[in-house]
């Protein structure tokens, strides 16, 4: 089987005057369709720089990133703004909502540049507020929604264009102990009944269990990789969990 995620010898270098800094140094790795890795690692071990590259945010100083089996450096600037729209999902510490426009309008927005009526999009975007959950908060504008309920409706305009890969770079990183558990209990709903890749950024012990993968960075290079038979969600479901 041809992995979603492949990366062959990544190494990203940024010039901060006159020092070279090594951010990823030949990194390489396969992720395949419907994983749940984490990757993990401290401040600087060049985890973000990899979620950056992975996510077509960025490009590799030297070596090669394939996505779906596409070499990546041989796609235009349109090509992989359509995949960033259309393929993967991000999910981010901060919910980067848009105070002045609703949940349901905050969901809708990928779909801006759409083709699809707006009635169709309206409707894609009630579906993906209760995928989340937050049906009965559709008109509800950001400062009217916890700090958990405004990562759902992000996680939910992630969702929108149904991608295959979600990325989330430490999701519950603004979010309490509880409400933090509720958000992974959500992501491993959604890989496991949806099929979704996900990739998650973290370096919490605790929310890496979560995944079915560990990965662990340090000094841009990849020093472990942990498959694991269970993970948290299907051992028990920790207080505040979806139902």
């Amino acid at each position: 089987m041809e992995p979603l995620i492949r990366a062959v010898d990544l190494c990203r270098v940024f010039q901060v005057g006159d020092v070279a800094v090594h951010a990823l140094c030949d990194v390489s790795i396969d992720i395949y369709a419907e994983e749940f890795v984490a990757i993990m690692g401290s401040s600087g071990s060049g985890k973000s720089t990899f979620m950056n590259i992975v996510g077509c945010l960025d490009r590799p100083t030297s070596g090669t990133y394939y996505l779906a089996g596409r070499n990546v450096a041989d796609l235009s600037r349109d090509e992989l703004a359509t995949i960033r729209n259309r393929q993967i999902g991000f999910v981010f510490q901060s919910f980067n909502l848009i105070p002045r426009l609703t949940a349901l309008e905050n969901v809708e927005l990928p779909l801006f540049y759409g083709d699809d009526p707006l009635s169709e999009q309206r409707a894609r975007a009630r579906e993906a507020l209760a995928s989340v959950n937050l049906s009965d908060r559709a008109e509800h504008y950001p400062n009217q929604l916890s700090g958990g309920q405004q990562q759902r409706v992000a996680i939910a305009r992630a969702l929108i264009n149904r991608p295959s890969l979600l990325l989330a770079d430490e999701p519950t990183g603004n979010l309490d102990t509880p409400t933090g558990r509720e958000i992974m209990n959500l992501l491993t709903r959604l890989n496991r009944e949806r099929s979704i890749t996900v990739v998650l950024v973290t370096h919490e012990a605790e929310l890496a269990e979560y995944a079915r993968r560990i990965v662990q960075f340090r000094d841009g290079c990849i020093c472990a990789d942990q498959k694991r038979p269970t993970i948290v969600g299907e051992v028990s479901r920790p207080a505040g969990a979806l139902q």
